[in-house]
């Protein structure tokens, strides 16, 4: 898979040289490269933002060089047809919401290139250019405001990358982790058994792979309902079992018309 970014710091990337995502580019398995904006300038400032019309604070990332940088990526994609265009991920808190859904459905694509904005944005036009050739979609890690693109490029690539094949040594670790089935993870636990008077949970030392299965979705459905009860709205309960069914009314959930509701904890008389 090939990943291109494009920014005004690509040396802000250079964490992609780490851990697995690094391994993964030295094995050939993921193809990623950088690219400077200010290169794709003609003035010799280098020059990659102005004022903006209509006024107001800061500056705005002009749309010549970003055009000549996307014209550049794609020119060197020789598999790019009107029938597979590459993908545009622009950072942005204007953008959808990047969950562990869309990161699977990312990592489906042959190719993906990130716009790495920074001041108050790039040039809206430079969008609307884009998607005659590429498949365009504004993308945001959550509802903040970061300095630039780069730390969410990061974020993106990483949760991408590891669910390639081959990036993640033991491919049921992503099978077991938080999002995976719309759930957070269960806590765990590792040696010593009990350490400064913390005790492991005893159904987890007892070697009954049935119950401790049981154990690990019952603290699924807490945690998710303790920390994240907005997933547990878009749960898809037609594959829930009797005992989970029991572990959620304990939690105050009932299922109704196929979803979870929230149980009224003090009904009027």
């Amino acid at each position: 898979m090939r990943f291109d970014v494009i920014s005004i710091f690509p040396e802000y990337l250079a964490p992609l040289e780490l851990s697995l995502i690094g391994k993964a580019r030295r094995d050939g398995l993921l193809d990623l490269r950088l690219h400077d904006l200010r290169t794709f300038t003609t003035d010799r400032h280098r020059t990659v933002d102005d004022t903006p019309y209509g006024g107001g604070a800061g500056m705005v990332m002009k749309p010549e060089p970003w055009a000549a940088a996307l014209e550049a990526v794609l020119a060197g994609d020789s598999k790019a047809t009107d029938a597979r265009r590459p993908v545009l991920i622009v950072p942005s808190p204007a953008g959808e919401v990047f969950t562990q859904a869309v990161a699977h459905e990312l990592a489906e694509e042959d190719h993906l290139v990130f716009a790495c904005g920074r001041y108050e944005g790039i040039d809206e036009r430079v969008l609307d250019w884009a998607r005659d050739s590429y498949i365009v979609r504004p993308m945001s890690l959550g509802d903040y405001v970061l300095n630039g693109g780069e730390v969410a490029v990061l974020a993106m690539v990483e949760a991408i990358g590891r669910l390639l094949p081959g990036v993640v040594g033991n491919p049921e670790s992503l099978v077991e982790e938080s999002h995976a089935d719309g759930l957070l993870e269960y806590p765990v636990y590792t040696k010593p058994s009990s350490w400064r008077g913390r005790n492991v949970p005893d159904v987890l030392l007892s070697g009954n792979h049935g119950k401790i299965a049981r154990f690990r979705r019952d603290e699924q459905l807490r945690r998710t309902a303790s920390r994240r009860p907005d997933l547990l709205d878009v749960l898809d309960t037609t594959g829930l079992t009797k005992a989970e069914r029991a572990t959620l009314g304990e939690l105050g959930f009932d299922v109704v018309d196929g979803r979870l509701v929230r149980r009224d904890p003090d009904p009027q008389p």
